[in-house]
């Protein structure tokens, strides 16, 4: 009898984690597979792809599953999946990450919003869709999404054992980390309980997305005269939306004394300055806001600032949203949510 409910005709189930690094995706990865060998008897492997700047930078991770018979000789990037995982919901404004998913395929998606406003993102047609506030558990429990979103992915895979799952977890923690064993776990259960399906009727001439490999925008064809590079390596022509793990800060005002505090620390630029005039009549820099376009998250301004002007404020996705942030904090120069 067989343990996998589908396969491809290599006779593999595949499952690709799309993510930026620091959220645990890579070792997601790793679990997921080991847990599927140990707790099932499965053959399986996993590996990750991500570029020299890991934090913060597009992060994917491959899982494949088949049957003890069966020897994995593919060690290619998955590009028809039977399961995504999306750990960064920003991350779908510049890749496609349900690229190649099967008609009938399930996409797994860290997000507190409506069904029907990430499918429309996600410029999904059919299959299921599944949402799981990862972010909001990890925060909660004091540990990272990527536990959170295992528990999410074990409901979804339902032929594999939570129980091993959490023997994985306990195992990967127990030496240097043992405080962490107990919040892991509870982060898993709750990613496994607090996930939320919605199924799209799937046609029966219905076709899977084409899976299309991202190109370099320049090469030895498309390169300058004279090999000159046109975006240089600095965040000026970047949008750092897709680096940010969950938070950005929140700027009042009225609360500013304008020490500059957060401008010295600040890795990117974000803070917008304009000149003015106290009562006295002297010139003085006053902050006007931030530029979220070009903030990564890393909230080092809200540790320098000496009063309550910059606190943490939690990550907003989507159209609805954006227009909600826009009337509290009028002053987004070219701002990205």
């Amino acid at each position: 009898m067989s343990i996998l409910p589908k396969k491809n005709d290599l006779g593999f189930f595949e499952i690709r984690l799309e993510s930026i690094g620091g959220l645990g995706a890579n070792l997601a990865g790793k679990m997921l597979a080991e847990a599927g060998v140990l707790g099932l008897g499965l053959n399986g492997m996993n590996f990750s792809s991500y570029g020299s700047e890991k934090k913060g930078s597009p992060v994917k991770g491959f899982i494949r599953y088949c049957e003890p018979g069966v020897e994995i000789r593919d060690h290619s990037p998955i590009e028809q999946p039977h399961v995504v995982g999306v750990f960064h919901e920003a991350l779908y404004k510049t890749i496609d990450v349900v690229s190649g998913l099967n008609a009938d395929g399930i996409v797994l998606v860290n997000s507190t919003r409506e069904f029907d406003e990430v499918k429309k993102d996600l410029k999904l047609e059919y299959g299921t869709l599944a949402i799981v506030d990862a972010l909001g558990i990890a925060v909660e429990e004091k540990t990272k999404v990527n536990t959170a979103m295992l528990g999410a992915l074990y409901r979804i895979c339902d032929f594999l054992d939570p129980d091993a799952m959490r023997n994985v977890i306990r195992k990967t923690f127990q030496k240097k980390y043992p405080h962490m064993v107990e919040p892991n776990i509870r982060t898993f259960d709750r990613g496994y309980k607090e996930v939320q399906f919605k199924k799209y009727e799937v046609p029966a001439e219905a076709e899977g997305k084409s899976f299309e490999r991202p190109l370099p925008r320049l090469g030895y064809l498309t390169q300058d005269l004279g090999g000159v590079m046109t975006t240089q390596a600095n965040s000026i022509f970047k949008d750092l939306s897709g680096s940010r793990q969950g938070f950005l800060p929140m700027f009042e005002k009225e609360k500013c004394i304008n020490c500059a505090a957060c401008d010295n620390v600040c890795p990117d630029f974000c803070f917008v300055w304009e000149e003015s005039e106290d009562k006295r009549g002297r010139k003085q820099m006053v902050l006007q806001g931030i530029d979220y376009q070009y903030c990564k998250g890393c909230l080092k301004c809200v540790e320098a600032c000496p009063t309550d002007a910059l606190s943490d404020l939690r990550e907003m996705i989507g159209y609805a949203d954006e227009n909600r942030v826009k009337q509290n904090f009028p002053y987004l120069a070219g701002g990205s949510f």
